[in-house]
This record gives structure tokens, sequence and C-alpha cells, in this order.
């Protein structure tokens, strides 16, 4: 690691604590000419460095920059290992995670941006991101599973990063079948599923999961069309109780769990109890006629379980759906279809 890494790595670990000069070029075993020169290149980057005469050094207690560093201070032990990517950005985590697998990257690399120009959520929307305030990761599996059982992985993603999100911060989500989270009311959270199946033995050779969480992002930095259905863990204050390096190492962690106990399915519990959707009246959104029904359930494989009008039930594997909150929504739907 250079100098830079490893002075950014001992202000991290220990956030708030003050550290001459003296101290850190001990510790690092380097000059003190070389601490200094690695504290202005750090303050350049953006990082908030308080310099005291008497005390030293210290990581101001707001900064919250992405960092291999702060990430990889927060990952259990059995995620140490793992290759962590920090850049400041890209068009896509999902598309460098992709280039990497090709290319033979390991089980559980991480791709992370502080700047996505061209991130992609389900059916080829565009994901809004903002640059200090959101999180776009992509992170890279190897699960060997047959194809036809990599269909409740989105699921499985889906409560993961639900619990990173109230083991790092305390709030508690929402989850929208199939790949959202919200938090009072409005999307916080956008996940995309993307295997690559080996079409000669059937298996899944990797699947790339794609996260964006929307942070800490004020309610008037979101395009105006997006302010009623879009919304952050925090709403743009200075201090939060987390940072967003924490919080990716907590989703690692959560992922390479839920993971390794993808055969037991006994996530889909969880799943169930914190739908938004059960219980609800809801359009089933297809290209032009929508359809009336009521979410009464999850099934053991994720899909999601509705009834019709007419009393009879099936089972949605893959598709849309929008909680039905009045009469009208249904033909304005039909109208914004037909201006497509």
């Amino acid at each position: 690691m250079s100098v830079k890494s490893n002075v950014l790595k001992t202000l991290e670990e220990r956030r708030g604590s003050y550290f001459s000069g003296e101290q850190l070029a001990e510790e690092l075993q380097v000059s003190r000419a070389a601490v200094w020169k690695a504290v202005r290149q750090l303050e350049k980057e953006g990082y908030g460095i308080l310099a005291s005469p008497n005390r030293g050094y210290c990581l101001a207690e707001e900064t919250d920059l992405l960092s291999e560093e702060g990430i990889r201070m927060h990952l259990p032990p059995e995620c140490r290992e793992i290759n962590v990517h920090v850049m400041q950005e890209t068009a896509s985590t999902n598309t460098v995670a992709k280039q990497a697998a090709a290319q033979g990257a390991q089980d559980g690399s991480l791709f992370v941006a502080e700047r996505q120009t061209a991130g992609r959520g389900r059916r080829g929307r565009s994901f809004f991101c903002v640059p200090g305030g959101a999180i776009s990761m992509s992170l890279l599996i190897r699960p060997e599973l047959a194809a036809e059982d990599a269909v409740f992985l989105t699921t499985a993603a889906c409560v993961a990063v639900h619990r990173a999100i109230r083991a790092a911060t305390g709030i508690v989500t929402d989850i929208k079948w199939v790949n959202d989270l919200y938090y009072q009311g409005k999307k916080v959270c956008g996940i995309l599923t993307e295997a690559v199946t080996n079409c000669e033995t059937g298996i899944v050779d990797c699947v790339i999961l794609g996260i964006g969480i929307n942070f800490n992002i004020a309610p008037e930095q979101f395009p105006e069309e997006l302010r009623d259905v879009a919304g952050a863990l925090y709403d743009g204050i200075r201090r939060v109780p987390a940072t967003r390096n924490r919080l990716i190492a907590e989703a690692v962690s959560q992922l390479t769990r839920v993971m390794a106990d993808l055969g037991e399915r006994a996530f889909l519990e969880e799943y169930r109890e914190h739908s938004m959707l059960i219980g609800k009246h809801i359009l089933v959104l297809s290209q032009r006629d929508p359809e009336e029904a009521v979410a009464v359930g999850i099934s053991g494989n994720g899909g999601l379980v509705i009834e019709l009008p007419d009393g009879s039930r099936r089972v949605l594997n893959t598709g849309e759906v929008s909680v039905r909150e009045q009469g009208s929504e249904k033909a304005e739907y039909k109208k914004k279809v037909e201006k497509t």
C-alpha cells in the first residue's frame, strides 16, 4: 500500500482521534515529510482532515468519501480477502463487473463508483445517482447454481440489503416485489441481478448483483419528476450515524451470508414479513393492459402470488406491479402507455 493509503487507513480506523505527524511516521515507518505529503494529497481529494499544531491530524467525522480502506475496515474476517475496486466515475458498475468476470475475476469481487453516468435499473431504465450522496455498487458472485434455481437471487439480495441497512443505520425498509426497497413511502434502493449461464452445462457461471442506494440526498437534489417517488435514507443532513463505506461493507457481509444459505431459502420469511404489497390491491403492469389484482403472498421461488377479481390465483415470476391507490390509476397508466 502507498503512504497515502496507509495514512487514510489509520485515520479511518480511528476516526475522530488525533495523530501527530511523528506518531504516524513512526507507526507507518516512513518520514514525517511523507506523512505531510500524504495528508495534503488526501485534502486535495476532498477528505476533511482536521489539523492542530499541538494534536496532529484527524479525519473529520462528517467526511464520507468512498475508499477501499474505508470499506475494508468494516468487512468481517471472512470477506477481508475479496478484491475491492473503487472508481471515481464509470458508466456502470455492472458493466465493469461483467468485464472483470469475463477475465476471470474472483468470487466476491466488489466494484464501487462515486459517480455512475449510465447506471441501469430493470427494463433498461436509467438509475439516478447523486455523487457523494448515493451508493453504486456491484458484487460478482459465482454461486454454482442451476439456471432454474437462479430466479430467486434477487429476492435473496433484497433481504440481504434490507438487513444491511438496518444493521448499519437502524432504518427498517419495506420490500416492494421484486427488487426495490422503500422508506417512508419512497424508493431508496434498486437491485439489478444479471446472470451469465454456461449453455452447455446449464449452470450459472456468475451473477452480478448491482445495487443502487440513495443514502444522503436532500429532496431538492432529485429531478422534479422523481421527487414524489424517490427518497433517501437521510435527507441531506450534514452528519449521519453511519458512512457509505460502512453500509457497503455491511451489504457485502449480508450478501455473502444469504448466498451461503441460498438453498435453505430461510430469507423468504423475512421477505414476506417486510413486503409492502401483501394484502394490497395492485395493478399488474403489462405492455398494454394492466390487470387489477390483490397481492396475497410470496411463493417458494420468490414469485408474487396474486388473486384476480374472479377469485383465481397465479404466480408472477417476472414483471412489474404498482399499488392501486385510486380508481383512476388504471386509466392514467393506459394513457401513458398509448403515448409511448
